[in-house]
């Protein structure tokens, strides 16, 4: 198996990418893997991308304003998902599975719903067709606007406290750095314009409309999106299969003995039931 190898790719009319890649076995389909809002794709994917790549080729990005991701005044869900098929486009890459982790569930589903002959297949974890109550919306259209330009005037401030946030309760050490790394290179107003986004997402009224084979992890013991609205979305796809992983939203990470065999189990259902072809 090869290593991954990390690279820059300039996206015309788009910006520049920062990807991650792992070739799989000759003549294999690719996997996309789409990360949860305030990670990075390494971070997200980091413990799954071996062993996806023992049947697949791989395929990881920073999304905008994380990460090494484009840098964007405006964050737009549906701009991430036009970026992954830019992207595709760009690497020769005709069709694929998309793979989605949180906020990467919304990115996936739109890149299927904009790009319909694109994806192959959909696998979304720890993720749902909406994140909030339609109430709830308001009050975050009234909150967010103040906070992103504040976050524009003091980033330093803002990133220390997004990674503070997202690091408590992960140990001193090596695991530790790396998450500290990759997220010190996240652009925060763009992250809170993407916590605003997802807030605002909802696909309940086409989640329906799914045609492409689709495969739910789901974290049971998730405190962040509640395992009811992920089985709820499982049920709103037709014929979308439920795997369960016993872990929090940080199952990918925390509970990665289990996560990772689930989730080679759900890419390689949809890639069974969609057929051959890259």
């Amino acid at each position: 198996m090869s290593d991954p190898i990390d690279r820059d790719v300039d996206v015309p009319k788009r910006g520049r990418i920062s990807i991650r890649q792992m070739a799989g076995p000759e003549g294999a389909p690719t996997v996309v893997l789409l990360h949860g809002l305030a990670a990075t794709g390494r971070l997200n994917w980091f413990t799954s991308m071996r062993a996806l790549a023992e049947r697949f080729n791989v395929l990881v990005v920073d999304h905008r304003g994380h990460g090494r991701g484009i840098r964007t005044r405006q964050f737009r869900l549906a701009d991430c998902a036009d970026d992954v098929i830019a992207l595709a486009d760009m690497l020769g890459i005709g069709s694929f599975f998309a793979v989605g982790y949180s906020m990467g569930g919304p990115i996936a589903k739109l890149c299927w719903s904009r790009h319909r002959d694109r994806v192959r297949g959909l696998v979304l974890c720890a993720t749902a067709n909406h994140f909030v109550m339609p109430e709830a919306r308001g009050v975050a259209s009234a909150v967010f606007p103040g906070m992103i330009v504040a976050a524009r005037m003091a980033p330093e401030f803002f990133r220390e406290r997004l990674i503070a946030g997202m690091l408590r309760g992960v140990p001193l050490g090596d695991a530790r750095d790396f998450a500290f790394k990759e997220m010190s290179a996240s652009d925060p107003a763009t992250v809170m314009q993407a916590a605003r986004a997802v807030i605002r997402f909802s696909s309940r009224n086409w989640a329906s409309n799914i045609t492409v084979p689709t495969a739910v992890v789901i974290t049971t013991k998730d405190m962040l999106v509640s395992p009811r609205r992920q089985y709820l979305l499982a049920e709103s796809i037709p014929g979308a299969k439920i795997f369960e992983v016993h872990g929090d939203h940080l199952a990918c990470v925390r509970a990665s003995e289990r996560f990772v065999p689930k989730l080679v189990k759900a890419c390689e259902y949809v890639r069974d039931r969609a057929g051959s072809g890259r």
